[in-house]
């Protein structure tokens, strides 16, 4: 019996999504990102992701498959019972928003002069565009 659950995100782009997943890293205890691998879960048993993170539970991933336009995250919470969902599908929001939108401004050609990280986690982004 398998016990995977599938969210569904609003995640559109791996690559703003994989850097997301190394900036929470430290806080979730996650491993490094793989590519197109197995997520692991309870009694050994497995599904397939693009992209999927060891946790600091042994056998136990978290992985993000591509379906549709979106990615939907997928993972047998059974072992990961530590790591809360929503705060993790909020900060990877707030990361994974932030770099689609740095990497959205550096194709416009907007260069970061300053970043703020205020108290309450908002980030105040101050760029500039030559003409």
């Amino acid at each position: 019996m398998s016990h995977f659950t599938t969210l569904k995100t609003q995640f559109v782009a791996a690559g703003p999504l994989q850097q997301a997943l190394a900036d929470v890293r430290a806080e979730f205890g996650f491993g490094e990102v793989r590519l197109h691998s197995a997520v692991q879960g309870w009694r050994g048993n497995t599904t397939t992701a693009d992209l999927v993170v060891s946790t600091r539970h042994a056998g136990y991933d978290i992985g993000f498959r591509k379906e549709g336009d979106t990615f939907a995250l997928v993972a047998d919470w059974y072992g990961l019972a530590d790591i809360n969902q929503n705060a993790l599908t909020a900060r990877l929001a707030q990361r994974y928003g932030y770099h689609a939108v740095k990497e959205k401004l550096d194709q416009q050609g907007f260069s970061l002069v300053e970043e703020e990280v205020q108290q309450d986690k908002t980030i105040h982004l101050v760029l500039r565009r030559t003409v």
